[in-house]
């Protein structure tokens, strides 16, 4: 099994800054992408940002400039540093990850989630 646990939300003022981790657990035998994804109240799940093992990322639009995603390979770890967050950046942030598992095709899994709360 694979299980993605991610830390490091909670409540900031606008223009303030967060870090979230999301560690990668289990019988992992590759791992091909790692990514953030958000859902506000009453929005559909977007992608947020994405990197690939080789380290090439890929962001939203909304956080072009703002966002930087980054990765641990030697922990399976994935971070995305959040700076200049906005109230419209409230939400619950989900990480992502295709893996492989010995014997297995890549799938995607998914952690809990971890709530980011921006005040104005």
């Amino acid at each position: 099994q694979v299980q993605l646990v991610e830390s490091g939300g909670g409540l900031v003022q606008a223009g303030g800054s967060l870090r979230l981790s999301c560690a990668a657990s289990g019988t992992i035998f590759s791992i091909n992408v790692m990514g953030w994804y958000r859902q506000a109240p009453g929005k559909q799940r977007e992608l947020v940002a994405a990197i690939t093992w080789g380290g090439s990322t890929n962001y939203a639009d909304s956080v072009k400039g703002r966002f930087t995603i980054s990765l641990d390979n030697a922990k399976n770890t994935v971070y995305l540093q959040m700076n200049s967050l906005k109230p419209e950046d409230t939400a619950v942030y989900y990480c992502n990850a295709n893996i492989v598992r010995r014997g297995y095709n890549a799938m995607n899994y998914w952690g809990k989630g971890t709530l980011v709360t921006v005040s104005s």
